[in-house]
């Protein structure tokens, strides 16, 4: 178990990503898979009031409905989930009164008392952050939710947040979560650690199979041409630099009877400040790599094999 920076919220170190559910897992599938992960020793969730509202005939908020659902049904102990706020089509950006009412919505779907983990979604610089920062605190406040945090914001925003959190005398972020995985490092190592090294904030990362590229599924660019969004979205990944990082992780993982989705996420957990990786499953069978790459420990020499074969990333926004 580990902890999410100064919250009381200790947890598995890796959280099962909702995206996936409503979209390419249907409910029955989702909820297996759920009860896959827990029966397997998971016990944190993260989905997003918007997921899937992209898929033709969704409105936004399935993922939570199919949580929610499953949440009734099963009564497990000792779950944690966190949900985002900002990108329901209904309920866009970051105004006090749509914080508000984005997560009476969501906690209508997942029916809880309280979220235990709530997160501003995207930056919304239309607003002023001390709006935004005020409306999280009063939802605090009011008991509706547990502790917040920040997704996609800049560690310069994340101090903003953090100042201004400190002036109205509310609690700050306990967490953040950036895209960041073995392909995608430079930004959040060079800008988003430090800051969360700083004011204790844990890091749950999202991406962290690089859109599946890093359970070495995807070994061409002809993954391009799939009609898979998971393949398309990996495909990008497939160059010979990309390939390099995949076969080390292939090495690696035989060493240890490991998967190279394990040693992946492993090597994730590794790195300074991240509490727990986001990874989805749209399987039952896909499960068991997730929960490995949460328990399997690299050696020093390893992670740093990993670290040396992945520098060639080039800083993304």
């Amino acid at each position: 178990m580990t902890r999410i920076g100064t919250s009381d919220l200790q947890v598995f170190p890796l959280a099962l990503g909702g995206n996936v559910f409503g979209w390419t897992a249907d409910r029955d599938t989702s909820h297996a898979v759920l009860d896959a992960f827990v029966d397997g020793g998971g016990d944190f969730i993260d989905t997003a009031d918007s997921y899937s509202s992209w898929v033709p005939g969704n409105a936004g908020g399935e993922s939570e409905t199919i949580v929610g659902e499953w949440l009734a049904s099963r009564r497990p102990s000792g779950v944690v989930v966190a949900t985002k706020v900002s990108q329901h089509p209904d309920f866009r950006g970051l105004s006090a009164p749509n914080v508000r009412a984005a997560a009476e919505a969501s906690l209508r779907r997942l029916g809880v008392d309280a979220i235990d983990l709530y997160y501003a979604h995207f930056d919304d610089e239309s607003v002023p952050l001390d709006e935004t920062v005020a409306a999280f605190g009063q939802l605090q406040a009011d008991g509706l939710v547990r502790h917040v945090a920040v997704s996609n914001y800049t560690a310069e925003r994340i101090r903003e947040w953090i100042a201004i959190a400190d002036r109205l005398g509310l609690a700050r972020p306990v967490a953040v979560q950036p895209h960041y995985n073995l392909v995608h490092r430079n930004v959040v190592e060079e800008t988003v650690v430090p800051v969360a090294q700083e004011f204790d904030l844990g890091l749950v990362p999202y991406y962290s199979l690089a859109s599946g590229f890093l359970t070495g599924k995807y070994r061409s660019t002809d993954a391009a041409g799939q009609k898979s969004p998971r393949a398309q979205g990996a495909a990008k990944y497939a160059t010979d630099a990309g390939l390099r990082i995949i076969d080390e992780l292939a090495a690696i993982g035989d060493a240890h009877d490991a998967s190279i989705a394990a040693v992946a996420l492993a090597w994730l957990r590794s790195q300074p400040t991240v509490v727990a990786p986001i990874a989805s499953a749209r399987a039952v069978d896909q499960v068991p790599d997730l929960l490995a790459g949460a328990r399997l420990e690299l050696g020093a020499d390893e992670v740093e094999r990993l670290t040396r074969v992945s520098e060639w990333t080039p800083a993304q926004a």
